[in-house]
């Protein structure tokens, strides 16, 4: 809870002094106020979260001064005037802190050679460093590469969505322009404008130049700011200033920006080119001059062409190569074509003299890029898979949206030596630092532009991590194509950028699969198996009548279907109560399949060259086509496919006949002497039943609750059992007979399920008495067990044998089949004497 703080005296001296006074009430100021030698007015409190009094000083005069109204404002601190005087000399230390980033050492100086193939069908030229082929460009006359060439188009639409337009210059697809590429003297007043529905309307006609080809789905990236390459300067028209290439060294820079300002150039811009280095100002102007007079011819041609329309095109393939890169670094360049050679040599001749003679002409038989290994290195850019020479290699995976390279180390194991005291960091490092040289020519090599993750091996050690990073840098300076890199993640990721105009070899070598559409992966023959026995179920499922279907299927899914020896298709057709036939084709895709017939069996296959279920000896001759564990064998011109018996190539086997398909018989073994056993599962064991826990200590044992069914029905299968030997029975010594103790089932034994051998007499009376009279005058019968035997009832009890005094004993009840045995024989016998105590004292009599 806040308390509401108290009013200072000078704040109640302002309050009174505005507050509206009567004539009967003067105004009067509190004594406290006239003064401050009887209390000094205290400081006014600053809000919270202010900046009010840090730093500051109490004037001095505030302690003895009076307080008045007027002068209750307090001046600005000094600190606050004295601030904007500190931020110049701050700027002015961070400017002196400023420092270029170091130049990096030159890379070692490498031979360098330009080779030049022309064909009617295509033109190729292969850049070689040390004899491996660093760059590679590739160009066909039905896919010349647009960029560079200058149109007379019609703007198409206007999306203020994504600030850009979509310019119809005469392509498949409309060019690409971006807000910020649109620059020109024809958009005159509007050319600040920062919205594109500002600058350019649907139906206008503008002149635009192709900056980069149309790749996959997307069209040509185009541009309003002209510009004309040539051996050493580029011009550009609509532009202004002077500018020189960065990778020339400090003093050529200035050299050259100093001939150019000479020549005075009154419109458009220059920039200098590297290939300047060491030109004189005699070359730079010609090279200038015939750029200024090409450039009034276009805008001649652009004025009377009617849109959209090819203003300009750029030059063939060598020649632009010879412009861009032919450079003093190059020792030679071997051409094969005449006409294009005198075209390169004229060229060099209005343009760098001295480089005249490093072009030769190659007239040997053998041809040039063959001789040279360029057809090799440019079949390896289709390969993912690129070796090292220290046993590791590279793998690189194209996606849409970037391309990923993953390092991996191989067979390189690093240093075997046990003294060489290296670790797994060292291995890695080297490992990495390796790939990186690979990596940069394979980047050239292969042209890949765009987003570019580098998967190097995980380095533990900072140090290790910058030295790869710098490393990596180090080789892309010889890439003439902008790129951009992002230091190495701790996960070992670089990330990096690299400028895509015209599509690879790969792009120009290749096109998408038919069949998985660029995917690289197609259905398999066991998925469209699956699929294929779904739509047989469907097929049953909508046509309940029909008794039989015909199916064309692709070979290698109708063998998978058919299963070994037809067991999977008569499974199929068990379940459905349905008949298939399936008819194979080689030349249809692993999805295909159509319906060809229905109706009846007979109907659609005829009559069977081999009967259904016939056994028969056959020898097996080969291994069959689509299922390598199953044999073929011929019968009377029939194939017989015998599915599990590929071990039998070359012997007769004896085999039964399944199914009969399109000339070709599925048949199984049939099995002679003993099988082997299947094997142990876990379904099968979890089916049997479990076992009681055994009995308790003072108890007799107890039998099985139930035996196995094996010897539940061995015991029930066997003929009259056998007798077994009579105990004999003990001689009472004393006057009492007591009733002879029953003799003891051990655990496992088969219990009371046997019945001890009755004496002759008593057998001979009992089997009178139940079976009665021959009534039919045959012999004897076997006995056969009731199939209720071992149930609840109770049997009946033979007579038993008399005992020595005369007389009977009590019959025992008989225990059945899987009951609890001799387990309650005491209690019952004592139950027994309880119930009948007169038969004790008989005997005893």
């Amino acid at each position: 809870m806040f308390r509401r703080r108290k009013p200072t005296m000078d704040e109640r001296a302002a309050a009174a002094a505005s507050a509206p006074t009567t004539p009967h009430e003067p105004v009067t100021t509190p004594p406290a106020a006239a003064g401050a030698t009887e209390q000094p007015a205290a400081p006014k409190r600053r809000r919270r979260g202010s900046r009010g009094g840090r730093g500051r000083k109490k004037p001095a005069g505030a302690a003895t001064a009076p307080a008045k109204p007027e002068e209750t404002k307090a001046e600005p601190p000094k600190k606050d005037a004295a601030r904007p005087e500190r931020r110049p000399a701050a700027r002015k230390q961070r400017t002196r802190t400023r420092r270029t980033p170091p130049r990096r050492p030159p890379l070692p100086p490498a031979k360098r050679e330009l080779m030049i193939s022309v064909d009617i069908s295509e033109q190729r030229v292969a850049v070689l460093e040390d004899g491996k082929v660093a760059e590679a460009y590739l160009e066909r006359p039905e896919r010349r590469s647009i960029a560079g060439n200058i149109y007379k188009g019609t703007v198409d639409n206007v999306l203020p969505g994504m600030e850009a337009a979509f310019i119809e210059i005469g392509l498949e697809k409309n060019g690409f322009l971006y807000v910020d590429e649109v620059v020109g003297p024809e958009l005159e007043g509007r050319s600040h404008g920062r919205k594109i529905q500002d600058l350019l309307s649907r139906g206008q006609e503008v002149l635009v130049q192709a900056v980069k080809d149309p790749m996959k789905s997307k069209g040509a990236r185009l541009t309003t700011e002209i510009s004309l390459p040539g051996r050493f300067v580029v011009f550009v028209p609509h532009g202004e200033g002077l500018g020189v290439s960065r990778r020339l060294e400090d003093d050529e820079r200035i050299r050259l920006r100093d001939i150019v300002k000479r020549l005075d150039v009154k419109k458009g811009g220059v920039i200098v080119r590297t290939a300047a280095e060491g030109a004189s100002a005699e070359d730079i102007e010609r090279d200038l001059v015939f750029l200024q007079r090409l450039w009034k011819t276009i805008e001649a041609r652009a004025k009377s062409a009617k849109p959209p329309a090819l203003v300009y095109q750029e030059s063939e393939l060598p020649l632009r190569v010879v412009r861009d890169l032919f450079t003093d670094d190059f020792e030679r360049a071997l051409v094969d074509h005449e006409r294009t050679y005198k075209r390169i040599v004229g060229y060099l001749k209005k343009t760098s003299p001295h480089m005249v003679d490093r072009v030769q002409r190659h007239r040997e038989k053998t041809p040039l890029m063959e001789a040279s290994g360029v057809d090799e290195q440019i079949r390896s850019t289709l390969s993912r898979r690129v070796d090292l020479p220290s046993g590791g290699y590279l793998v690189f995976d194209y996606a849409e949206a970037f391309t990923v390279i993953d390092v991996n180390t191989g067979r390189f194991v690093g240093s075997r030596s046990k003294s060489s005291g290296s670790r797994l960091e060292d291995t890695i490092t080297k490992n990495n630092l390796e790939a990186v040289k690979e990596v940069v020519r394979q980047l050239r090599l292969r042209d890949i532009g765009g987003i570019i993750v580098i998967d190097f091996i995980d380095m533990a050690n900072p140090k290790n991590r910058a030295t790869v990073e710098e490393a990596l840098k180090n080789e892309l300076e010889r890439d003439r194509t902008k790129t951009y890199v992002v230091e190495i993640s701790p996960l070992g990721l670089v990330e990096m950028t690299r400028q895509n105009v015209t599509d690879g070899p790969r792009e120009i070598l290749t096109r998408k699969c038919t069949i998985c559409g660029g995917d690289g992966v197609v259905l398999s023959e066991a998925s469209a198996a699956v699929d294929a026995e779904r739509h047989l179920r469907a097929l049953a499922a909508t046509a309940p009548r029909t008794k039989a279907f015909k199916v064309e299927l692709n070979g290698k899914v109708a063998s998978l279907l058919i299963g070994p020896g037809a067991s999977r298709l008569m499974a199929i057709e068990e379940e459905t109560k349905r008949r298939f036939l399936l008819v194979s084709r080689e030349d249809v895709s692993v999805a295909h399949f159509e319906v060809l017939g229905k109706g009846t069996l007979e109907s659609l296959d005829g009559a069977s060259p081999v009967p259904e279920g016939k056994q028969l000896e056959l020898k097996l001759v080969e291994v069959a086509k689509h299922d390598v564990n199953a044999a073929v064998g011929k019968l009377d011109g029939l194939s017989v496919c015998v599915g599990g018996a590929s071990r039998l190539v070359g012997k007769k086997a004896k085999v039964r006949i399944e199914r009969v398909l399109e000339g070709t018989a599925y048949a199984t073994l049939v099995a002679g002497g003993k099988q082997p056993e299947a094997p142990i599962t876990a379904e099968g064991e979890a089916e049997k039943p479990t076992r009681k826990p055994p009995a308790r200590k003072g108890r007799e044992p107890e039998p099985e609750a139930e035996a196995d069914a094996e010897a539940e029905s061995e015991a029930e299968e066997l003929a009259p059992e056998e007798p077994e030997a009579e105990e004999p029975e003990a001689e009472a010594t004393d006057a009492v007979a007591e009733t002879p103790p029953k003799k003891k089932t051990r655990r496992g034994s088969r219990g009371g399920r046997r019945r001890k051998k009755k004496p002759a007499g008593a057998t001979t009376e009992t089997a009178a008495a139940s079976d009665g009279p021959n009534t039919d005058g045959e012999g004897p019968k076997i006995h056969v067990p009731a199939p209720d035997l071992g149930k609840d009832e109770a049997e009946e009890t033979p007579a038993a044998p008399a005992s020595k005094n005369g007389e009977q004993p009590k019959p025992k009840k008989k225990t059945r089949r899987g009951s609890r045995g001799g387990r309650n024989r005491r209690r019952k016998s004592g139950a027994a004497a309880a119930a009948n105590p007169g038969s004790e004292s008989a005997e005893s009599s």
